[in-house]
């Protein structure tokens, strides 16, 4: 038996889970028979992605049990109860985006920046501003800012810059 474990990963989607993807080829290969999850609501909180799921496990003939609520999918109850509480996860899901925006337009009204601080050293800004000044596109001023490894705004050595992050900058600039 295999233990794989996405530590820290969202149950909002099943994509850029390295380990449950692992986990889904050893299933559908025949080289487990069942996929045991601790919490349901860590699989998924998407009922699309969760029916999406079951149905892969019919089709290549495996189970899936949530060790939480002691629901195993292969009989007829378990898939009930599994789809219950998927669409409770679901809208747990969305209550609480629903409520993070709410709450971010409160203190945005309220006057609060909301959002990651701007770290970008001056001298980063007076280099855009002389690129663009200079007649340089949005686009060649990230392709040259990437070039010489200019850290972006989170500080990043080695990231990409983008053309939106620099027209970000000229446009709190201006």
């Amino acid at each position: 038996m295999d233990l794989l474990t996405d530590a820290g990963a969202s149950g909002k989607s099943l994509h850029h889970r390295p380990e449950l993807a692992k986990a889904l080829e050893l299933v559908d290969d025949g080289q487990a028979d069942v996929l045991a999850v601790s919490k349901l609501d860590r699989l998924s909180r998407s009922v699309f992605d969760f029916a999406k799921l079951v149905a892969q496990a019919d089709k290549k003939g495996w189970g899936l049990v949530a060790l939480d609520l002691g629901v195993d999918t292969t009989t007829p109850n378990g898939r009930l109860m599994a789809n219950v509480m998927m669409s409770v996860a679901e809208w747990e899901r969305d209550i609480i985006s629903q409520r993070t925006r709410d709450g971010l337009r409160e203190k945005q009204a309220a006057g609060v920046i909301v959002g990651r601080p701007r770290v970008l050293p001056e001298p980063i800004v007076s280099r855009i501003l002389a690129e663009r000044a200079g007649g340089s596109s949005m686009r060649v001023i990230a392709e040259s800012l990437t070039a010489d490894g200019v850290p972006t705004a989170r500080g990043k050595l080695g990231a990409v810059w983008s053309t939106s992050t620099v027209q970000a900058v000229l446009g709190q600039a201006a």
